[in-house]
């Protein structure tokens, strides 16, 4: 079982699956930065200056009573709130993430199919009278010396 697990990790396989990993956590990091900071303040700002990180309903007060400033402020005073702006957020980052991936899978799909190479023609036929394997371009089977059409 060892011998398996060291030919896999040696073909490569779990380096390119860690690889991707990493990869995709960076990704996924930038592109949360890139909703939270560039896309949603415009959104924000568009829509009578809702600062969507903080867009939260209070489902029940905590200790300390209501209106609350910012999400920060009722988590603090132990609200509990239904956090309708991080929801948000994490829908519009999922949605770059997956466009991201449609557009990384096709482009490999679309490469895949370019490499495709046709099947070469065939080398040899068969004789139709004693069934051997013949050159393509023989006019005559060298087995049974039959004309061949």
């Amino acid at each position: 079982m060892f011998k398996e697990f060291k030919e896999f990790a040696v073909k490569g396989n779990v380096l390119d699956m860690a690889v991707g990993i990493v990869i995709g956590a960076a990704f996924g990091s930038i592109v949360t930065s890139f909703v939270n900071d560039v896309i949603m303040p415009p959104v924000g700002l568009l829509l009578g200056n809702v600062d969507f990180a903080n867009l939260f309903l209070v489902l029940k007060e905590g200790k300390i009573p209501a209106p609350y400033a910012s999400l920060a402020a009722a988590k603090g005073a132990g609200a509990v709130t239904m956090n309708i702006g991080v929801f948000m957020n994490t829908i519009i980052s999922f949605l770059i993430v997956a466009f991201a991936v449609f557009l990384v899978v096709k482009n490999v799909n679309r490469l895949k199919r370019a490499e495709e190479v046709p099947p070469a023609a065939p080398a040899s036929k068969e004789c139709p009278f004693c069934l051997s394997a013949i050159p393509v371009k023989a006019v005559r089977c060298p087995h049974c010396t039959s004309e061949v059409k």
